[in-house]
């Protein structure tokens, strides 16, 4: 996918869906972290979390105790409309969630005391700006070697790069934006989808195998994946992630 397909991907799962996927039944093994859970440790009562890419902020909204006011922004219409009617639906006060780009953030410089940012492009530079001096920025990433047996058996993915390659790119970024006490987390946990149903779920609200469904040939490629990598446990894949974390 190229920028504009990914955006228009990305707003048309947003409509529909959020980044909602509490009804897939996937089990892990090997997760190291709850990502919203770290999160909510750096948080104070009376802080300001700002989140990027929030999607349909259902992480987000989860966390309304954890602080004194959250903002949740994404850049995609769909996603924050979805965001809204959940906020507005969860009746939380002190959440708000806005359209707004990740490289120009409407808030004025030391706004929030924790800034984070799960699954989304991020600027380095305007998450320093916009953290308090000390405060701390927070993000978990898909490693480019999540989902290798879908890649492998579709013959494309979301991304060709090295393994490690966005990782390395956000730790220079984030040192030359000017935060310290950079620490990198990952992990490669097993997941296990219980049905076929709730993995195609999975492929049809994400970009891990590029426009599934519209390659001939894929459904063909989908049901030599099941029969290959089902086990008594369900369908596996694997799920690899990193999380860093920085302070400014």
């Amino acid at each position: 996918m190229d920028e504009t397909q990914y955006k228009a991907f990305y707003n048309r799962v947003g409509a529909e869906n959020g980044w909602d996927f509490s009804r897939v039944k996937c089990v892990s093994e090997g997760v190291k972290w709850d990502f919203y859970n770290e999160v909510a440790k750096r948080c104070g009562k009376s802080d300001l979390l700002l989140d990027i890419g929030t999607g349909g902020g259902e992480q987000l909204l989860s966390l309304s105790d954890a602080a004194s006011l959250l903002v949740g922004i994404d850049n995609a219409d769909g996603m924050v409309r979805t965001a809204q009617a959940n906020a507005a639906a969860a009746g939380k006060a002190n959440v708000r969630m806005l359209r707004m780009d990740a490289d120009r953030i409407e808030f004025p410089d030391g706004f929030f005391d924790v800034v984070s940012c799960r699954h989304a492009p991020f600027c380095a530079a305007e998450a320093a700006r916009v953290l308090k001096p000390g405060g701390v920025f927070l993000t978990q990433q898909v490693s480019e070697g999540d989902k290798s047996n879908l890649g492998e058996a579709f013959g494309r993915r979301q991304t060709a790069a090295k393994d490690g390659t966005l990782r390395d790119r956000y730790v220079n970024e984030l040192t030359e934006a000017g935060f310290r006490e950079i620490h990198t987390l990952e992990y490669d946990a097993a997941e296990y989808y219980e049905t076929a149903e709730d993995l195609v779920f999975l492929l049809k609200h994400t970009p891990i195998v590029p426009n599934f469904g519209r390659a001939d040939g894929d459904f063909a490629a989908l049901h030599g994946f099941i029969a290959k990598y089902r086990t008594s446990r369900g369908i596996r894949t694997n799920a690899k992630r990193f999380m860093i974390t920085a302070r400014k």
